[in-house]
């Protein structure tokens, strides 16, 4: 279907800074929309590993069609996860039939990585919420008539004072009709908010769990970026393997040099490293795993800077005949770009890395000697609960420490661990809601030490 239905517009289609129509009825027509949407709301079901597979093979031919496809499900998913029924039933059939456009607005203009300096408000005014501030980089901005949008209602609350809602295209006081020209055409703007008044029943579950919502619908989606890569890398590699074995310069095919040969090899092998730290995140995520932020990044990272050299190599066989304006590798050399920096960037997924590397050491020096079984859902535990957006230098704070232990306790009735191993465990822990720092002794609301 990619090849034969998208292919022929994929150029038109990329070029454009609006979603194309034409683009979005093909998706419709296929279901493919509907795999971003719970069975029960008119979907097929969301699996982490089927929206994998079809961002690949869509971003193989169309960087458009691969953005259209999942901003369904990033534009819907904090519905799934917190909305109210009456939500759910309301806009998700939409979306899953491609009746409305969905858009995610999280990113401001000074608040990308940094979530929780984001400057737009919610006020709580009678029965209404009142809206005010900007977003910026909102992919399907200007298109979209269901936006998902994240605001703070409590300023001072931190990570708990972020709330997420739905707008409307259309309601007084939001204007989506600014766009941005990015140096591969996107359809992407910047939605502003003025005394935007919204009813009381469109926040997204409870006040102060946006944070939470955000992060757990990038934690679902970010896999399937590192199979968006995949798709343009693979894009690339056949553009290069092709022009090589039929470009011909010194009385012999450019792919019968050893240097040309090389360039091929390594990427052949980044790709398919690339493709299964993608289906093993996947994986572990379908089959009920409570987090994969250390397996997503891994994938996230990877395939993303690994499709970044596949893209640039493949622009440096095809020599000048790369540069064109209009040809496919010229466009995907555009494309390609973006991919190390939405959803996170290459930075961010290093230091999200580190951070959950430090947490399962932690823990498992806590329990040396505890079954397998039960030190990994330690671990999930631990990234799970420490997941609170901030880059934090203590891998796990004392409060999510409490948490952890009161998770373990239920965990002990289930598996068979020696009272040693969890006095252990509690006095690393727990410390009687308590913890020294030389002679010094903090309580719990206390900044905690660096482990």
């Amino acid at each position: 279907m990619a090849e034969e239905e998208i292919a022929p517009i994929a150029e038109e289609a990329d070029e454009s800074s609006r979603v194309h129509a034409g683009l979005m009825s093909i998706l419709a027509e296929s279901d493919l929309l509907r795999y971003c949407v719970p069975k029960e709301h008119g979907g097929f079901g969301i699996s982490v590993t089927n929206l994998c597979i079809i961002r690949e093979e869509l971003a193989r031919v169309s960087a458009q069609a691969d953005t259209n496809f999942i901003m369904q499900g990033l534009g819907s998913y904090p519905i799934t996860l917190g909305g109210t029924e009456g939500q759910k039933a309301k806009y998700l059939p939409a979306i899953a039939s491609g009746e409305a456009i969905a858009a995610f607005a999280l990113t401001e203009p000074d608040s990308g990585s940094d979530v929780i300096s984001m400057k737009t408000t919610a006020t709580l005014e009678g029965d209404e919420w009142v809206l005010n501030g900007a977003k910026k980089f909102i992919s399907q901005a200007g298109d979209a008539s269901t936006y998902v949008v994240f605001a703070k209602t409590d300023p001072e609350a931190g990570s708990r004072g972020l709330s997420a809602f739905i707008v409307e295209r259309g309601t007084p006081g939001f204007d989506d009709s600014k766009r941005m020209d990015l140096m591969a055409a996107h359809p992407i703007g910047e939605p502003r908010f003025e005394n935007c008044r919204i009813p009381y029943t469109n926040l997204i579950g409870e006040r102060g769990r946006g944070l939470r919502l955000a992060l757990g619908t990038l934690d679902t989606f970010r896999t399937t970026v590192a199979s968006a890569a995949v798709g343009m890398g693979l894009a690339g590699y056949e553009a290069a393997l092709s022009y090589a074995k039929n470009r011909e310069l010194f009385g012999q095919h450019l792919s019968d040099f050893q240097s040309t040969q090389f360039k091929l090899a390594d990427m052949a092998v980044s790709l398919d490293a690339a493709r299964l730290l993608a289906y093993r995140s996947a994986w572990l995520k379908d089959s009920g795993q409570e987090t994969v932020i250390k397996e997503a990044s891994f994938a996230k990272l990877f395939a993303t800077e690994a499709a970044s050299r596949i893209i640039n190599e493949s622009l440096q066989i095809h020599g000048g005949a790369g540069l064109e304006k209009g040809a496919r590798i010229e466009r995907l050399y555009r494309e390609v770009r973006a991919l190390t920096i939405y959803e996170g960037t290459s930075e961010i997924q290093r230091q999200t890395i580190a951070r959950q590397l430090l947490r399962e050491r932690f823990i498992r020096s806590c329990l040396p000697q505890c079954e397998p079984g039960v030190a990994s859902k330690l671990v999930c535990e631990a990234q799970s609960l420490g997941n609170d957006g901030r880059i934090v230098s203590n891998p796990l704070p004392i409060a999510r420490q409490l948490q952890v232990l009161r998770r373990y306790d239920r965990w002990n009735q289930l598996y068979e661990i020696s009272s040693t191993q969890k006095d252990k465990y509690c006095h690393l822990i727990k410390g009687r809601a308590k913890y020294e720092v030389g002679s010094q002794v903090h309580e719990e609301s206390d900044k905690p030490p660096l482990w």
